[in-house]
């Protein structure tokens, strides 16, 4: 299959990692930014084929295990209203808040629904007149213009009982955060690929220029993540930072127009907490202030939340690559996908569930 196929032959890895090795001459930490490369990486045994020279941490590039504990909570409480059908994806079913999940309240009675796309959400309002939709728009900027989409078309349909509640977060200020954080190892970044097939690459510009790091923007199959690595690899040898396109098959320097369009439409930069890390300035994106009646948060007045975090769970610092699953005395213990203590054990994109799937739980030493 064109663009898969050739992207997983064990012939062309093997000749990159020999080039790895070859051009390697001291220790690196690299961070990928995407959960999906995280799964992927784990998968394939990719971090545990390196040299060892060259480690790979976890960035925060997982939107369901950032979305702030109160924003769940937020969730929550709004799902529980009598009258109100409460839709999201699925991966957001399983997410512990402080005191349950979505799952849990479904199965005590609570209308919540999954769908596989916002327009869904839609779709259920106009079935519904005389409830009360929302959709839980959590996402980077992949899932932006789709919800950005959703909302438009509300409006535009005259659909009076939707609304979002919106957790939309931004990648460039969470790589800014992360080479700021005290105790940071990473020298380079596999950029986001799916990220930057909507918003190109020139935001990232301005962070390698400021903190001289190389940022390769990289796919998803195997021979993506080595290459990507090989390209890092061979900027930090040669002491130069800036930005390269290693997925270019998929993304363009000026990403989408159109879809970076639609979202200026609906949304504008806010400053947002992230699950595990904190306060990070100007990292969200919030509905414009002439779009604030489908704001779920302001219709069903849902104030501040007391949030209550698991002690016993690092996923913040794994999240900030600080820690890897395994350092976790919990993981694959007290906190397993059935039983999870944090969104990064349960998410389709968490290191710690890709982790567990791949088997990393039955021995727990570093790759």
């Amino acid at each position: 299959m064109k663009y898969l196929d050739e992207y997983r032959d064990g012939r062309v890895a093997a000749k990159v990692l020999a080039e790895l090795r070859r051009v390697v001459t001291r220790p690196w930490t690299l961070m990928e930014v995407c959960g999906g490369q995280t799964h992927s990486i784990v998968k394939h045994g990719i971090d545990r084929l390196l040299p060892e020279e060259i480690e790979l941490v976890h960035g925060p590039g997982c939107p369901v295990c950032v979305t702030p504990l109160e924003q769940i909570d937020k969730a929550h409480a709004i799902a529980q209203r009598p009258g109100v059908i409460f839709t999201s994806f699925g991966d957001m079913l399983r997410v512990p808040g402080s005191r349950t999940d979505l799952l849990r309240l479904k199965a005590q009675g609570a209308d919540v629904r999954i769908v596989y796309a916002p327009l869904d959400a839609v779709k259920i309002a106009q079935a519904h007149p005389d409830r009360e939709v929302v959709f839980f728009a959590i996402g980077f900027e992949t899932t932006a213009p789709a919800n950005a989409l959703a909302v438009t078309r509300a409006q535009a349909l005259g659909v009076k009982n939707f609304s979002v509640l919106v957790s939309q977060v931004l990648v460039p200020p969470a790589i800014a955060a992360v080479l700021q954080s005290p105790g940071n190892r990473v020298r380079g970044f596999l950029g986001p690929g799916h990220v930057c097939t909507v918003m190109g690459t020139r935001e990232y510009d301005a962070i390698a220029q400021r903190y001289h790091v190389p940022i390769v923007i990289t796919g998803f199959e195997p021979v993506d993540l080595l290459d990507g690595v090989l390209r890092t690899v061979r900027r930090l040898e040669a002491g130069e930072a800036g930005v390269e396109n290693q997925y270019s098959r998929v993304v363009s320097r000026q990403g989408n127009p159109a879809a970076r369009q639609l979202i200026w439409s609906v949304f504008e930069v806010c400053d947002r907490q992230w699950r595990g890390i904190g306060s990070i300035p100007k990292s969200g994106l919030r509905l414009r202030w002439e779009l604030r009646e489908l704001d779920a948060g302001r219709r069903f007045e849902v104030g501040a939340m007391e949030t209550l975090e698991p002690a016993a769970c690092i996923s913040g610092q794994v999240l900030r690559g600080l820690k890897k699953p395994h350092d976790c005395p919990a993981f694959g213990a007290a906190c397993t996908p059935e039983h999870p203590l944090g969104a990064t054990m349960v998410s389709a994109e968490g290191a710690c569930a890709a982790y567990y799937a791949y088997g990393r739980h039955h021995a727990k030493v570093n790759p």
